[in-house]
């Protein structure tokens, strides 16, 4: 069964170019040239939250990549260098399925962001953690693609959308009072 998925999977990397939507080029575009800010959610993760036993730093406490998120992380990565991003400033939570997803796109180093970290568990942190982000946004120089990996509760919080298990969204650069959310890239399932 694991190496069907596998076999599964590798198809689906060596179909990329076919598979790649029309919709997805201006997105993709925004984001290789500086336009555009990709926010990515972690790759699949089963469960919800995190157990109470939690330690930040401490995987072993954690709710962790699946070996779908983890196949799911780099099909993702094979699908921005396809696109013509080979490298990108990547900013991740300190979350280990989170630095597990932005080390798996293989898109250059990793800098963890305390600002991208969950407030799921205390949700009256949010508004100041979204404030930071956005503040983290406005403050990043023109350059290479950026991408920060993160949660749900954080990219709902900033584009009051939800957004699913190895999903993108992209918001426009320079950042506004309200970000403005130019689409979605939905992760290869």
């Amino acid at each position: 069964m694991r190496l069907a998925r596998l076999s599964s999977v590798l198809a689906l990397l060596l179909a990329l170019p076919a598979l790649a939507h029309a919709d997805e080029a201006p997105l993709l575009a925004a984001l290789r040239e500086g336009r555009a800010v990709a926010l990515m959610r972690h790759a699949a993760a089963p469960g919800t939250g995190d157990p109470a036993s939690f330690r930040l730093g401490d995987c072993a406490t954690q709710r962790n990549l699946s070996e779908e998120g983890r196949a799911q992380a780099r099909a993702t990565g094979a699908r921005l260098r396809a696109a013509g991003i080979t490298r990108a400033r990547v900013y991740s939570s300190q979350w280990c399925r989170c630095l597990e997803t932005a080390g798996l796109l293989g898109l250059g180093d990793v800098t963890e962001l305390t600002a991208l970290n969950s407030f799921f568990g205390d949700r009256a942190r949010g508004p100041q953690q979204s404030a930071a982000l956005a503040d983290f946004l406005r403050d990043r120089p023109p350059g290479a693609p950026l991408i920060l990996v993160t949660h749900q509760v954080n990219i709902t919080a900033l584009t009051n959308g939800f957004v699913r298990s190895g999903e993108i969204v992209l918001v426009a650069l320079p950042l506004g009072e309200q970000p403005e959310v130019l689409g979605r890239i939905a992760p290869l399932d």
